[in-house]
């Protein structure tokens, strides 16, 4: 049986959107999500208080060939900073900003969340 991609593309919004609930009851306060620009997408953007929180969300089934904090590398980090830049930017936004990774192992209804609050810095 091969994933077509429609089929992966909905769980991992059904994931996100998981996450998404697990964050606010950790506190957190929802601002957008999936949000696209040019070389790169945000996740997740909620608020912490008054840090603005981008929020990469990995996923997987099984730590077998990895844990999901292990996905987030150099690139992707340069994508994500790239995206954020562009959404302070156009946001007008002010406010302190951090980059957090929701590592997310499991399958429904049994999934254990990692939070790494500032992952990694955007210098």
């Amino acid at each position: 049986m091969t994933n077509s991609p429609q089929t992966a593309r909905s769980r991992g919004a059904a994931i996100e959107r998981l996450a998404a609930q697990w964050l606010q009851q950790q506190g957190l306060t929802f601002v957008a999500s999936n949000h696209h620009v040019k070389g790169g997408e945000l996740d997740l953007i909620m608020r912490d208080q008054d840090i603005l929180v981008f929020i990469e969300v990995k996923h997987r089934t099984t730590t077998r060939y990895g844990h999901p904090l292990e996905m987030v590398n150099a690139q992707k980090r340069r994508r994500l900073i790239r995206a954020a830049t562009l959404y302070i930017a156009h946001h007008r936004v002010s406010s302190p900003c951090r980059f957090d990774i929701l590592a997310i192992t499991g399958t429904p209804p049994a999934l254990e969340f990692q939070w790494e609050k500032a992952a990694f810095d955007a210098y």
